[in-house]
């Protein structure tokens, strides 16, 4: 059975990046194993579904022109606005089956891709929900505490848990509360990686906690010739002293959970730039994916745990 059309050009566009590839540039040659195997099988996923007037105009992209999807969707989450996250919901999700399908070296991609779909899903259902207008007398609702929360806590309500996350949850919450924590922060990880401590992001956070390279080496953690952010128990221990750190800055959790995301100096710069001193104060100068990932996290936690995150 052929795919529509349209299936078949969103998944060209999201793996050419948004770019349209005319079947009369030549493809550039594989040399490694897993660039083969990559061609191999994106290939005959398009043999299989595109229609034969597709094939004669387009051809399948390469690996590089895969990863500019990645790169262009990670600059929508740091720099853009939820109307243009939103936007990429088309090309996110065609792009995911097709990660699914590929071989095993990509699916760490297809974890990030599923988590970051979660942010563009309800950035779509925020910016097309139409503005209530307040009668004219109408009081000025009181600004809440963390703009979506309700909106993530009915949308994550029926989620199930993580196969992983049980097991890994019970014996990791003691690396937060080591540090005087609330050990429902070890909730963070199904936020970041669903409980998959291999799983990776296009710019370069890797583990449990989504650690950067250089966030990594400053918490004690080496990256050869073993990369210890795969480490379950050494990543948590990592998270906790970072969160730690957070807290102890901003005196808030959204805050410091906007810090995880968005790095400390951003969240400073802009509280000093707005004059303001919480996070509902801030949270639309912020980028797209930490509007969505705080209210996200402390929905997450009070879910799992059936209580809100401890201030």
């Amino acid at each position: 059975m052929r795919a529509p059309r349209s299936t078949v050009f969103a998944l060209c566009v999201a793996c050419s990046g948004g770019t349209i590839v005319s079947a009369q540039t030549t493809p550039e040659a594989p040399s490694a194993d897993d660039v083969r195997a990559l061609y191999e099988t994106g290939q005959q996923l398009f043999e299989t579904y595109a229609p034969d007037e597709i094939k004669a105009e387009f051809r399948f992209p390469s690996r590089e022109e895969w990863d500019a999807f990645a790169i262009r969707l990670e600059r929508a989450l740091q720099n853009g606005t939820l109307e243009e996250l939103a936007s990429y919901k088309s090309e996110a999700t065609a792009a995911l089956a097709a990660l699914r399908a590929l071989p095993p070296e990509y699916h760490p991609f297809a974890t990030w891709l599923q988590d970051r779909l979660d942010y563009i899903d309800v950035a779509a259902a925020v910016t097309q929900a139409p503005v209530p207008t307040p009668p004219p007398d109408a009081p000025v609702p009181p600004t809440p505490a963390v703009p979506y929360y309700d909106l993530w806590l009915t949308r994550l309500a029926d989620r199930p848990v993580p196969a992983r996350a049980p097991q890994l949850a019970a014996d990791l919450a003691d690396a937060f509360t080591e540090k005087g924590l609330p050990g429902s922060l070890v909730w963070l990880a199904e936020v970041e990686s669903s409980f998959n401590p291999d799983a990776r992001s296009p710019v370069g956070a890797r583990g449990l906690f989504q650690i950067m390279p250089a966030t990594a080496k400053e918490l004690g953690l080496r990256l050869l010739p073993f990369d210890e952010r795969t480490n379950p128990r050494k990543s948590a221990r990592a998270a906790a002293l970072y969160l730690d750190q957070l807290h102890e800055r901003f005196n808030d959790w959204p805050l410091a959970l906007a810090a995880y995301n968005a790095g400390p100096g951003r969240v400073s710069r802009t509280l000093k730039s707005r004059g303001a001193t919480t996070y509902a104060a801030i949270a639309e100068h912020l980028p797209a994916e930490t509007r969505m990932y705080v209210p996200k996290v402390l929905a997450t936690i009070a879910l799992r745990t059936n209580q809100p995150l401890a201030r």
